[in-house]
C-alpha cells in the first residue's frame, strides 16, 4: 500500500513530466524528440518502473545512452523506484504525442511482468534495467526497426546523390506505381539505407493501413531457411505475398543462395502483378552481381536503378553542418572544410569523425571545437586515411612498371603492351580500393563490363603464368607500402 501510495497515476505522470524536461535540457531538442519523447509510462511492480518503447532498435538505443540518466533522475524524485524495465510494444509510435501514461501498455506490463518467461537484463549501475524480449507477447515483426534519423528531411542532398533522392520521394510520395522495382546501389556508407528507411517512413506518416515490410536480404534468407525447417513455407509465402511494399536491403548477398533466389525470384513476380511496390538496395547494379541468377538479375534491373555516386567536397561540406546542426551545434568552417578534404570515401566515417570530435569537446575538454583540436584529435584516423590507395596512385604505379603513360593506358589502343597493364591497373584498382565497378571504369574512360572482364582475365592470368603474378604481387606490396 505504501508503494502504491508513492507511485500512482498523478504522480507518475508529474515525475515522468519533469523528468523529461531535466533530459530535453540536458541533451538537447533533437536527440530528445528523436529519443525520448516516444517513451511513455506504463505500470510500477514491485519496485520496478516500466516504460513502453516503440521498437526494438529504440529500446536498445535507449539502454546504451539513457538508462542510467534516467534511472539516477526518477531514484532522487522517488525512492520507492528501484529498477527501471523498457519494454516493446509494437504500435507504440501510435501514442507518442497523447499524453505521457499509456493504460493500454500498463495493462500490457501488468501480464508481462508476472509472467515466468525469461528476460534479458541490463545493468544500470548498481541498479538493473530490464529489456523484455518475448516476441511471443510482442509478434514477432517482418521487419527490422527503422532509424527514426534516417528520413527525407536528414538527407542531405547533391549532385552525386539527387537522382536517387528524387527516385525514392517519387515512390514515397506516390501510390501510382511509376517504376517497378526502384533499385538503388552505392558503395559503403553513401546513403542508400539512409534513402530506404526515409521512404519507409514517409509511407508510414502518409498512410498507415500500408503494410511496408522493411528487411535485409539475410534476414529474408533466415526467415525462408526457418520456414523450411519447420515445414511452414505456406504462411512464410502469405506472409511476403501479402504485403503492399516490400523492401529487401543488401541484396548481394543472396549471391550463391539458390532456394533462397528460387522463392525470392517467386514473390518478386507475384507482388509485381499485384501491383504491389518493391524496393530493393545492393552495392552494385543488377547486372554486376555475383552469384545471382539471370532471371533475378533481370527482374532487378526491369524498373528504374539509381546510382549512388561517391560524395563530392560541397556535399560533404552540408552534411557535416547538417549533422552538426542536429547536434545542437554550430561546426567552424575550416573545421568543416578540412574534415571534407581529408575524409572523402563515405558518409559513415566522416559523420564518426564529427562525433568523435563533439564528444572529446563536450566530454572532455568542454572547449569550443578549433581546427588544432580536430587535427589532434582524429591524428590516428588521418593517418590511416593517408595510407589509403586511390586510382590514380594505382594507374601511376602500373604504368611506370611497364614502361608506359598513364595516357596510354587510358587511351583506346588495345595492343597488349598496354591492354595487359590497363588490365592489371583494373584488377589492382578492385583488389586495394572501395571503389565501384562504375567508378573504376571512369577513372580508365571504360565502362563497368570491361573492369569485370579485366579482374576477370587477370585473376585467370595469375593462376597461369607465374611472372605475371608475380609481377602483380610486387605492385601491391608497393602500393600497400
Amino acid at each position: 500500500m505504501a508503494e502504491e501510495a508513492l507511485v500512482n497515476e498523478a504522480s507518475v505522470q508529474d515525475q515522468w513530466g519533469q523528468i523529461c524536461e531535466q533530459l530535453k535540457a540536458e541533451v538537447g531538442d533533437t536527440a530528445f524528440d528523436s529519443w525520448l519523447k516516444p517513451l511513455t509510462i506504463g505500470s510500477f511492480n514491485e519496485g520496478t518502473m516500466n516504460i513502453c518503447v516503440p521498437t526494438r532498435f529504440m529500446r536498445n538505443w535507449v539502454i546504451t545512452n539513457y538508462s542510467d540518466r534516467i534511472h539516477k533522475i526518477w531514484e532522487k524524485k522517488n525512492p520507492s523506484i528501484k529498477n527501471i524495465n523498457f519494454i516493446v510494444q509494437a504500435g507504440q509510435d501510435l501514442a507518442i504525442n497523447k499524453g505521457l501514461y499509456n493504460p493500454t501498455c500498463r495493462s500490457l506490463l501488468k501480464k508481462i511482468t508476472t509472467s515466468p518467461m525469461p528476460q534479458n537484463i541490463y545493468q544500470s549501475g548498481a541498479k538493473s534495467v530490464v529489456a523484455n524480449t518475448n516476441e511471443g507477447l510482442m509478434g514477432d515483426s517482418l521487419s527490422v526497426p527503422l532509424n527514426p534519423q534516417y528520413t527525407f528531411d536528414n538527407f542531405v542532398v547533391g549532385k552525386t546523390n539527387e537522382f536517387a533522392y528524387a527516385a525514392a520521394r517519387k515512390v514515397a510520395e506516390s501510390r501510382n506505381i511509376s517504376f517497378n522495382p526502384l533499385f538503388l546501389y552505392s558503395g559503403v556508407g553513401l546513403g542508400k539505407t539512409h534513402l530506404m528507411h526515409a521512404i519507409a517512413w514517409h509511407i508510414k506518416q502518409q498512410d498507415p493501413s500500408r503494410n511496408i515490410v522493411y528487411l535485409s536480404a539475410e534476414k529474408f534468407m533466415y526467415k525462408f531457411v526457418r520456414a523450411l525447417r519447420y515445414k511452414d513455407t505456406t504462411a512464410f509465402k502469405e506472409q511476403f505475398r501479402s504485403v503492399d511494399v516490400l523492401m529487401v536491403d543488401d541484396v548481394q548477398f543472396m549471391g550463391g543462395k539458390d532456394t533462397t533466389q528460387e522463392e525470392f525470384f517467386y514473390t518478386f513476380n507475384s507482388l509485381i502483378e499485384e501491383g504491389r511496390q518493391i524496393i530493393i538496395s545492393a552495392d552494385k547494379s543488377p547486372a554486376d552481381l555475383e552469384g545471382i541468377e539471370a532471371r533475378l538479375k533481370s527482374r532487378l534491373g526491369c524498373g528504374l536503378v539509381a546510382d549512388i555516386h561517391p560524395t563530392d567536397f560541397d556535399l560533404r561540406i552540408g552534411i557535416l553542418n547538417n549533422k552538426a546542426k542536429q547536434l545542437g551545434l554550430e561546426l567552424p568552417p575550416k573545421v568543416a572544410e578540412f574534415l571534407a578534404t581529408k575524409i572523402t570515401s563515405n558518409i559513415r566515417e566522416l559523420e564518426g569523425a564529427l562525433r568523435r570530435v563533439i564528444a572529446h569537446s563536450q566530454l572532455l575538454s568542454n572547449h569550443e571545437i578549433t581546427l588544432d583540436m580536430t587535427q589532434d584529435i582524429l591524428k590516428d584516423m588521418l593517418r590511416s586515411f593517408d595510407k589509403r590507395t586511390t586510382i590514380d596512385e594505382i594507374q601511376k604505379k602500373v604504368a611506370e612498371h611497364f614502361n608506359i603513360s598513364v595516357k596510354e593506358m587510358q587511351s583506346s589502343r588495345r595492343a597488349r603492351t598496354v591492354a595487359r597493364p590497363r588490365q592489371i591497373a583494373m584488377y589492382l584498382a578492385k583488389q586495394l580500393t572501395s571503389r565501384s565497378l562504375p567508378e573504376i571504369g571512369r577513372k580508365f574512360d571504360r565502362d563497368h563490363t570491361t573492369v569485370m572482364h579485366a579482374v576477370r582475365k587477370v585473376e585467370e592470368l595469375i593462376m597461369e603464368d607465374v611472372s605475371l603474378a608475380e609481377n602483380v604481387d610486387a605492385l601491391r606490396r608497393t602500393l600497400e607500402a
